[in-house]
């Protein structure tokens, strides 16, 4: 069971934000081209730090807690789906407070 320990923590994620495009409408995924367009910055940043740890020596993944599929550069997928649905989450949830509170000054 431990080694879905990665997975839990993304699906948790999911489950935790994506609800609001479903309930609050907050139009996320129906305007996913620019969602993915505001993450991959982000995305291509951190995955070239995890790179470049991973291969100094400076962190590794806990071989019992990942599903041992791995990309490129000896990431786990876990990490690559983590750095996508996480700023998505997060965007997900700065709409739902802008729908929910109208004053809001973002």
């Amino acid at each position: 069971m431990l080694k879905f320990g990665y997975v839990a923590m993304i699906v948790f994620t999911i489950v935790g934000s994506f609800w609001l495009e479903l309930f609050l409408n907050v139009g996320v995924l129906k305007r996913i081209k620019r969602a993915l367009l505001a993450v991959a910055p982000i995305f291509f940043l951190f995955i070239a730090w995890d790179a470049y740890a991973i291969r100094s020596g400076h962190w590794r993944f806990d071989e019992e807690q990942i599903l041992g599929i791995f990309g490129p550069f000896c990431i786990p997928l876990e990490e690559y789906l983590f750095f996508i649905v996480v700023p998505i989450a997060a965007i997900m949830t700065i709409e739902a407070v802008r729908r929910v509170k109208k004053d809001w000054p973002v």
